[in-house]
C-alpha cells in the first residue's frame, strides 16, 4: 500500500506590499515633511536670533571685565582679539578673557562687528551681528543685531 505523501500547502497570496501601497506611504511622508519642515526651520532661525542676543550680552560683560582691568574698552583697531591675546602696550591685561576665537563669532559663524567708540549716542561701543543675512552696516540698519 502506498500511502499518499503529504504535500506542502502552497499559499497563493504572497506577503508584502504592492507598488501602490508604497507610493501612498511615500506621498503621505512627503506631505508631512512639507508641512513640518518649514515650521522647524522657522523655530531654528528664531533660536539663532536668541543665541545672538545672548552672545552679545555675554561679550558685553567680558568687555566690562576688560575695562575694569585695563581702564578702557579695546579700540576698534584692537577689536575683540584683545579679549584673547594681550594687545601691545597694555600692562594691566589680566586675560585671556575668552577661550579661543570661537567666542567672537556669531551663531552664523561670522565675526561680530565691534567699534569703539560707538557711533550711537549713549553707548561706549558697538557690538553687532549681521544676523542670518550677514547684513553689513551701521547699528540700527535693518537686520543688524546690536548691543542694547
Amino acid at each position: 500500500m502506498n500511502e499518499p505523501t503529504a504535500r506542502p500547502r502552497r499559499h497563493t497570496a504572497e506577503g508584502g506590499f504592492t507598488l501602490l501601497e508604497i507610493l501612498v506611504v511615500i506621498a503621505i511622508l512627503g506631505l508631512l515633511i512639507g508641512l513640518v519642515a518649514p515650521a522647524a526651520l522657522r523655530q531654528l532661525g528664531g533660536a539663532r536670533m536668541s543665541v545672538a542676543h545672548q552672545a552679545i550680552e555675554r561679550l558685553g560683560q567680558v568687555l566690562d571685565l576688560y575695562k575694569l582691568d585695563v581702564g578702557a574698552y579695546p579700540g576698534t583697531d584692537q577689536g575683540l582679539a584683545a579679549l584673547v591675546e594681550r594687545p601691545a602696550g597694555v600692562d594691566t591685561w589680566n586675560g585671556p578673557y575668552l577661550k579661543g576665537d570661537a567666542g567672537t563669532l556669531d551663531p552664523w559663524k561670522r565675526p561680530f562687528v565691534y567699534r569703539q567708540p560707538s557711533i550711537r549716542q549713549g553707548h561706549d561701543y558697538d557690538l553687532c551681528s549681521g544676523g542670518p543675512d550677514g547684513t553689513n552696516g551701521d547699528p540700527g540698519t535693518a537686520g543688524m543685531i546690536c548691543n542694547p
